[in-house]
């Protein structure tokens, strides 16, 4: 089987309920339970959350709630990883059935899209030997050039991180990647033993940067809006690339 699985706990202090806050016009919560439902690739989508109010706009936006999420797995520390690897082992009790490929789609991403799901699995299905597939994008400028603050006696200053290459030419220098927070691919196996998300037995699935938002304050809440918006127009379906 493979189902997907996105985690969504209630306890979202930055921006209050922002699971199931509107965003253009539906429930955050919304958009990544529709594009997984369109991609007709699982066999369950299923919410794991510890909120009642959760649960009740994942089930009306077309996902499954079959247990609400232990809150030793709901602060904020726990990781994603055990929390889907949990997911995953309590829809393979209740239903009897092994989970082969699962995804697990961030409840806050509002741009993700079903092509780029079917992306990941392909790649992950085409590489037995890897564990994950994973949403990522470029950093907008070389990481290598990256500066740091210093304190001078004269007062704080600016140095670069990495002197040798704070010359070089930006095309020359090699591409750096940072987590989307659209989704990751992973098998049972890798779930089971919580093998790290990020090593060289992740597949990268590369996002293109105009669908890639964090929502963390609500100064990214309202960049997000205004994103989407762009991307679509009246008829509901992304802007041509």
């Amino acid at each position: 089987m493979k189902i997907a699985v996105i985690p969504a706990r209630g306890g979202s202090k930055r921006i209050p309920r922002k699971n199931v806050r509107a965003f253009h016009g539906r429930p955050m919560l919304e958009w990544p339970v529709r594009a997984a439902l369109q991609t007709g690739l699982f066999d369950a989508v299923l919410v794991s959350t510890d909120d009642e109010e959760i649960a009740e706009v994942a089930r009306a936006a077309g996902a499954q709630v079959p247990f609400l999420r232990p809150k030793a797995l709901a602060d904020d520390f726990t990781g994603v990883v055990p929390v889907i690897a949990h997911a995953v082992t309590a829809f393979e009790d209740a239903s009897g059935q092994a989970v082969e490929l699962t995804c697990a789609i961030y409840a806050t991403a509002p741009f993700v899209q079903a092509d780029d799901i079917r992306a990941g699995h392909d790649a992950l299905v085409a590489a037995p030997g890897q564990d994950y597939a994973i949403s990522v994008t470029p950093f907008a400028f070389p990481v290598q050039r990256a500066l740091k603050r210093v304190e001078t006696g004269s007062g704080p200053g600016l140095a670069p991180m990495q002197p040798e290459f704070i010359a070089s030419r930006s095309q020359d220098l090699e591409p750096a990647f940072h987590d989307a927070a659209h989704f990751f691919w992973a098998r049972r196996a890798a779930l089971a033993g919580q093998a790290p998300v990020f090593s060289p037995k992740s597949i990268p699935i590369e996002i293109a940067p105009k669908f890639v938002q964090d929502i963390d304050t609500p100064e990214d809440w309202a960049r997000a809006e205004l994103m989407f918006a762009a991307l679509h127009p009246h008829d509901g379906r992304p802007a041509p690339s």
